[in-house]
């Protein structure tokens, strides 16, 4: 007898099919994780350099915070398209 789990484990595989996956786009998925984490520390390091000289002043901190944080979300989307576009290469 099967537990409620497994069979919403299967209803699951039924409507959205797990994708199998070669090394080689695992590989490719790791790199651009690698890849992606190396550009958001690189932003932030420029970025919160610029902010601490300008700490004293609100008024020119605040908008680089914002660009931060703008920009951080840019590089993620553009890790998770870039992903994706992996993944349903292998389908």
């Amino acid at each position: 007898m099967k537990s409620s789990f497994e069979l919403a484990l299967e209803r699951l595989n039924k409507s959205a099919p797990t994708v199998k996956l070669t090394a080689k786009q695992k590989a490719q998925l790791a790199e651009f994780d690698s890849q992606y984490a190396a550009k958001i520390a690189q932003r932030e390091i420029a970025l919160n350099a610029e902010i601490s000289r300008v700490a004293d002043e609100p008024d020119k901190a605040e908008p680089l915070r914002d660009q931060l944080i703008h920009e951080r979300k840019k590089l993620q989307a553009e890790l998770a398209d870039k992903k994706e576009a992996v993944r349903q290469s292998a389908k």
